[in-house]
């Protein structure tokens, strides 16, 4: 007798396997709960050192921007502030006091050279252009003033020390704790 040939078409894939759904009552998932966020981590003495450190040279930054300063301790404080009080504390002075005699110095040159433009039409003002041109120098220094008065604090912080500015720190100290 002949052999049969197979009917079969070579490569034709086999019938699909269809998964049979479960047997008995379905239990729905559990909701997954999202992790609790976790209270910010509190700073090392060390830390607090170098955060307060950079905190006062950030006045370094007005150097080369003109702003910046008060901005990045800004940005020190609102990250830190609570993480670390002494942190909080030191970069808050600091914004404080840039602000004050950066901004407050260009305000008294600003100012002064109103003062007299508007007094030279009633040629007054024109008796005061030296004086003007005499403490418009003596104004610019209270930057540079406050620059070096800034990398004093940084220098007391590296050590170990705690720094206040002069006016400014007692009152941003009563801010900070509310007294």
């Amino acid at each position: 007798m002949p052999a049969k040939k197979s009917t079969a078409i070579p490569n034709e894939p086999a019938e699909a396997v269809v998964p049979t759904p479960p047997v008995g009552p379905i239990t729905p998932a559990k909701p997954v709960m999202p992790p609790l966020p976790l209270p910010p981590q509190q700073l090392g003495p060390g830390d607090e050192r170098t955060w307060g450190l950079l905190a006062h040279l950030s006045v370094l930054l007005n150097l080369v921007t003109g702003c910046a300063g008060p901005i990045a301790a800004l940005i020190i404080y609102l990250i830190y502030k609570d993480r670390s009080r002494y942190v909080a504390y030191q970069a808050l002075q600091s914004v404080i006091f840039q602000l004050i005699w950066w901004f407050g110095g260009g305000l008294l040159i600003g100012m002064m050279w109103a003062i007299v433009g508007a007094l030279s039409a009633i040629l007054v003002g024109i008796v005061l252009i030296p004086f003007a041109l005499l403490l418009t120098p003596v104004l610019a220094l209270l930057p540079l003033g406050a620059l070096i008065y800034g990398v004093v604090g940084a220098i007391q912080i590296s050590q170990g020390q705690d720094f206040k500015y002069w006016l400014v720190g007692k009152w941003v100290r009563g801010t900070l704790t509310g007294a």
